[in-house]
């Protein structure tokens, strides 16, 4: 399958995902969820049954995505004491560094919020980041055998890019997503590119699911695939191509 048609079947992948979350009422405000991670049903079960899990009792650094579905994971990170790591929106503004220790507990809900985040974390610049020991991405959709679907914007992967150029997360950096189980299809159903981020563990409302290919993950970032606009608008880019380029010269 060539890349243009890859990229129309994961089109169509997250049109019928979001088509069939709105009819079904599975979805969550913000809606319609068309062009997002979609909230659900269920998200703050998801999120309590992944704090179940070993590997997230092991990370004392989480980075997770900014997205609605994931408010809940953001919150149990700050209630847990464990330091967060959120990407800006788009990455625009880089990343945030939200310490619980510098939180009032009363204030953990708003912090989890996007909104509270810039209120509550740090922006920190490249060479401000910790070690991530566990991210936890959205998905529009993820199949089991580890192949992941996020809204199309690539920003995922340009955020475990970054991490993995500046050796914050390698290979054994578990990666897990919290979904409903409307948005977990069978292996096979997701196409792969090379700069896609697998998953190694999906969490739903009702199970875990670890997956069964151990897919690798991106080594970095892959200048060559990156479209020019998004150095642009990405000021961290730039700033870490040109260390790379200093690493290298």
């Amino acid at each position: 399958m060539n890349s243009s048609n890859v990229k129309d079947v994961k089109k169509s992948i997250r049109k019928i995902i979001w088509r069939i979350m709105e009819e079904k009422n599975i979805a969550r405000f913000p809606r319609p969820v068309y062009g997002r991670i979609p909230n659900f049903l269920g998200a703050e079960i998801a999120a309590s049954k992944l704090s179940t899990t070993s590997i997230w009792r092991k990370a004392s650094v989480v980075k997770v995505n900014p997205d609605s579905p994931q408010k809940h994971v953001r919150y149990r990170a700050l209630v847990e004491g464990k330091t967060l790591i959120m990407p800006t929106p788009r990455l625009r503004k880089g990343f945030l560094l939200l310490d619980p220790k510098r939180i009032p507990v009363a204030s953990y809900g708003h912090a989890s919020t996007i909104r509270g985040a810039f209120i509550y974390g740090t922006r920190v610049d490249l060479d401000g980041l910790p070690r991530v020991e566990l991210i936890v991405a959205g998905s529009v959709a993820v199949s089991k055998d580890g192949s992941r679907l996020g809204k199309g914007g690539g920003y995922g992967e340009i955020e475990y890019g970054i991490l993995r150029e500046l050796g914050l997360v390698d290979e054994s950096t578990p990666v897990v997503t919290t979904v409903h189980e409307i948005q977990v299809l069978d292996d096979g159903s997701i196409p792969r590119e090379r700069h896609d981020l697998p998953v190694d563990m999906i969490v739903t409302p009702v199970r875990i699911i670890r997956t069964t290919k151990p897919f690798p993950k991106p080594k970095g970032i892959y200048w060559d695939l990156l479209p020019e606009e998004r150095l642009k608008e990405i000021p961290l880019l730039s700033k870490l191509r040109e260390l790379s380029r200093n690493r290298h010269s």
